[in-house]
Formats: structure tokens, C-alpha cells, sequence
């Protein structure tokens, strides 16, 4: 699941901007023009109107919480296709804007979480995953069978379900309830096919290995390895809009529905 637009780059962008042309005005431009009496610009006008409306959205969005669209189906079924996402942005430290720098350390992600990251492979992209190892923990998965410091990690079959992909054929699959050390959450696994390799590496010091719920249709830290604390953004809390793209129609049921 990825996002490619940088969101922060243009928000940031636009408040310095429209500051820059306020402050300008403030300083050299306001007392010459009520001396001649003449009528503000329209660049000034929108200037002062904006910036402080851009300023407090970009405040919000950085330090406290921002919205994600999930376009795919790799949480399925915890996350749906079309769900909308609030993420706290601070539960994993504050972090400037863009630069993406830590300036206070406020907490770290734990086992289960849901975790909105920059792709380590192209820090454009923002993915959202489940937290599964934390550093210095054993990650084994073999055979659909994930082993974490030597306990494989429980899970029961609770029947059958359909993993729905946008513009994809709908694929039957097991539904589970997997209890990671007391985090109880829903996954998918396909009948046939799906993830068939092996892994079993050690998370090293400041990284997380992340796992989609949908264990067989999941791009992760399985493929492409670990994702450097670095790269955190927040943590996904609660589904504020979802909508069904195949019925084009709003999941009611969904809006409201608190994320773990």
C-alpha cells in the first residue's frame, strides 16, 4: 500500500511561501500603500488569508494526525481497499516535516501495531504494515508458520473468506485469528500458492520487520527486508471513511471502527 504524492513537501512549500509574501508585506510594503491610499494586491490578499490557515493544517497534519488512503488489500482483512485512515503522528516521536527528523522521542512501535512507514526502497512512498518484530527479535517464517524468538506464534482457523482486490478476481481463502503475544488480530492465508519462502533473520538495532495480515498477498519485510526507525510516520488508530469501490458505495458499518 503506498502513497507517492509528497503531501508535506507541498504543504510546507505553500506555508513558506505565503509567509514569506506577508511578512514581506508587514515590513515594506503596508505603510507605503495606506500612504497613497492603494488597494491591496490580490497575491497579498491571499497571501495573509492562507498562511495561517495553511500553517495550523501543516502543524496538524505533522505533529498530530494526518488521514491515509489504503488502496489495496494487504491488511485485508483488519484494513480494507477504500478504507480512510487516521494515524497518530506522534505515538512514535515528533518528527519535523519533510527533514522527517526526530526532535522528541514520545514512544516506539510494538508488536501488533498498524504502522504507516516510507518504503525503505523509495522513501517517496508511504506502506502500512503490522509491526511483527522489534529489534533483536528472531523472525521465522516457514511453511505459513511464523516463529518469533523460537514460540510459534498460535492462530485458528474461523472459516473461509474471499481476499478482494480492486479490478481482481475475487480469491477464496482461510480466515484466522492469530494471537501475537496477546495482540489478537484476523489474517488471510490462500488455500494454494501465495508466499512460499522462507525466512529467518535476526531485526537488527533501530529497525522493525513489518507484515501485511493478508500473509499471502502481501509485499513486506519478508521481500524487500527491514524498515529503519528513521522511516516512521505513525501509528494507524481508527477507520474514519471507507468506501467499496466494486458497489460504489460507503461501508457504514466500517466508519468509526477503532484499528488493531
Amino acid at each position: 500500500m503506498n502513497l507517492s504524492v509528497d503531501f508535506p513537501l507541498i504543504l510546507t512549500v505553500l506555508v513558506i511561501i505565503s509567509g514569506l509574501v506577508a511578512l514581506f508585506d508587514m515590513l515594506f510594503l503596508r505603510k507605503k500603500r495606506k500612504l497613497v491610499k492603494k488597494k491591496q494586491p490580490k497575491l497579498i490578499e491571499y497571501a495573509r488569508e492562507f498562511f495561517p490557515v495553511l500553517l495550523i493544517v501543516l502543524l496538524i497534519r505533522s505533529f498530530l494526525v494526518q488521514p491515509y488512503h489504503v488502496p489495496t488489500g494487504s491488511l485485508e482483512p483488519t484494513i480494507l481497499p477504500g478504507d480512510f485512515i487516521a494515524v497518530n503522528q506522534f505515538a512514535y516521536g515528533l518528527r519535523l516535516p519533510v527533514l522527517n527528523t526526530k526532535v522528541l522521542d514520545v514512544g516506539e512501535p510494538k508488536r501488533g501495531d498498524i504502522a504507516l512507514f516510507r518504503y525503505p526502497k523509495n522513501p517517496a512512498k508511504i506502506y502500512i504494515k503490522r509491526v511483527i518484530g522489534v529489534p533483536g527479535d528472531h523472525i521465522v517464517y516457514r511453511h505459513k508458520i511464523l516463529m518469533i524468538n523460537g514460540k510459534i506464534i498460535p492462530k485458528h482457523s474461523v472459516g473461509m473468506a474471499l481476499d478482494v482486490e480492486p479490478g481482481s478476481l475475487p480469491i477464496p481463502v482461510y480466515k484466522k485469528i492469530e494471537n501475537l503475544f496477546g495482540i489478537k488480530h484476523k489474517i488471510y492465508q490462500w488455500q494454494q500458492g501465495g508466499f512460499l519462502g522462507s525466512v529467518d533473520v535476526v531485526v537488527p538495532k533501530g529497525h522493525y520487520f513489518m507484515m501485511g495480515d493478508n500473509r499471502d498477498n502481501s509485499g513486506d519485510s519478508r521481500v524487500w527486508g527491514f524498515v529503519p526507525e528513521k522511516n516512521l510516520v505513525g501509528k494507524a488508530y481508527i477507520i474514519w471513511m471507507s468506501w467499496d469501490s466494486e458497489n460504489n458505495s460507503v461501508r457504514w458499518h466500517r466508519i468509526g471502527k477503532v484499528i488493531k
